[in-house]
C-alpha cells in the first residue's frame, strides 16, 4: 500500500511516496516561487504529487490516501488553511482544491504537526503512546502527540511550545511578546549569541571558523569553537543548550510523555546538545513517577513531514 505526503514550504514543495512501513521511496520537489496566486501553488502541488508517482513508478490512482503539512493555522476536519502569512493564504480549501484537481482526497495538518507524527510514527518518538517534538529551526516549532493522536487544543491552534515565555520582559519575539522561547532557543537566536559573543572577543577562534565574517556564521559555528577549545564558544553553547534545556523541562513538567524528540539542523550536533539538556532538566522537572521521560534527537530529518502527512488518513478518514 502506498501514500502520499506532501510538505509545503515558503521555498519548495516536495512530495513523497511512502510504503507501508513509512518509507519514502520516491521524492519530487518544485520551487513554491511565492509571491503568487494560491491557485498557482495549488496546481503545482497537484503536479509535483504525479511527479513523485512517476517517480516511484506508481500510477497516482494506486495510493491510498494523501497528506499535506502546510506552514501556518489549519482546520484539519474541514481542510482548510486558516491562515499562512508566509504563502499568502487565507481561508484557503486546500484540500478541495487539490481534490478537484486529481480526482484523490487529502488530509491536512499543520507542518510542525505533521512532522511530529512522522517522527512519532517512524523515527525517534515510535514504540510509545505519548511524545512530543521540538524543531529548533528559524523559529522553534512543536508538535504534541496523546494516546496516538495529535493534540492541537479545541481550536486547532495549539502546540505552539516555541512562543511560551521563558524570560517575562525579555528578548523581542517575532509575535509580538516578549521572551519567549524561540527567541532564545531557535537557530536563529543561537546564530544571534554567537555573533554578539564574537563582536564582545575580538580573539575568538569563532572568527576564523566564520572566515572572519559575521555573515558566514551559523548554527555551528559556536558548536566547532568550543570543540577547538575556545572558552568564548563554550560559553554560547552553555547558555544556548540551557535556553533549549528550560523549555524541554517545561514541557515534560506539562504533559509529562514518554519522549521529547528535539529536531532542526541543530539537532545533528546529537549527544553534543542533547547530554546537557537532559542533565539540566533531571534536576529542573516537577516529578518523576515510573520510567522518566526520555530526551532524544529526532531521526528522520526532512523525511518526518512527508511520512507525518502521508499518515494523516490514520487521524482524519
Amino acid at each position: 500500500m502506498y501514500t502520499l505526503g506532501i510538505d509545503l514550504g515558503g521555498t519548495n514543495i516536495v512530495a513523497g511516496v511512502v510504503d507501508e512501513n513509512h518509507k519514502v521511496i520516491a521524492k519530487a520537489k518544485v520551487k513554491t516561487d511565492f509571491p503568487r496566486p494560491a491557485e498557482e501553488i495549488v496546481d503545482d502541488m497537484a503536479k509535483v504529487c504525479k511527479m513523485a508517482c512517476d517517480e516511484a513508478g506508481i500510477d497516482i490512482k494506486d495510493v491510498y490516501a494523501c497528506g499535506i503539512g502546510s506552514p501556518g493555522a489549519i482546520n484539519p476536519v474541514d481542510g482548510v488553511v486558516v491562515t499562512a502569512n508566509n504563502l499568502g493564504f487565507k481561508n484557503l480549501a486546500l484540500t478541495k482544491m487539490l481534490k478537484e484537481k486529481t480526482g484523490m482526497d487529502f488530509y491536512i495538518e499543520n507542518d510542525a504537526n505533521a512532522a511530529a507524527y512522522g517522527e512519532f510514527l517512524a523515527g525517534s518518538g515510535r514504540g510509545v503512546n505519548s511524545c512530543v517534538a521540538v524543531t529548533l529551526g528559524t523559529g522553534v516549532g512543536g508538535g504534541i502527540i496523546i494516546d496516538g493522536k495529535l493534540f492541537s487544543g479545541s481550536n486547532y491552534a495549539g502546540g505552539e511550545l516555541g512562543h511560551t515565555v521563558i524570560n517575562v520582559d525579555g528578548e523581542q519575539c517575532t509575535c509580538g511578546r516578549k521572551g519567549c522561547w524561540e527567541a532564545y532557543a531557535s537557530a536563529t537566536a543561537l546564530i544571534r549569541q554567537t555573533k554578539a559573543a564574537m563582536e564582545k572577543n575580538k580573539d575568538s577562534l569563532m572568527w576564523k571558523i566564520a572566515e572572519g565574517s559575521l555573515d558566514n556564521v551559523n548554527g555551528r559555528t559556536a558548536f566547532d569553537g568550543m570543540r577547538q577549545g575556545d572558552e568564548s564558544a563554550k560559553n554560547v553553547v552553555d547558555t544556548y543548550t540551557k535556553y533549549v534545556a528550560v523549555g524541554v523541562a517545561n514541557i515534560i513538567n506539562v504533559f509529562q510523555p514518554e519522549k521529547v524528540c528535539i529536531g532542526g539542523g541543530i539537532s545533528n550536533e546529537k549527544e553534543t546538545l542533547v547530554a546537557p539538556i537532559r542533565e539540566y532538566v533531571n534536576n529542573e522537572i516537577y516529578a518523576v513517577m515510573g520510567k522518566p521521560c526520555e530526551i532524544l534527537t529526532a531521526e528522520l530529518g526532512n523525511d518526518a513531514g512527508l511520512i507525518g502527512a502521508a499518515a494523516l488518513y490514520k487521524l482524519y478518514k
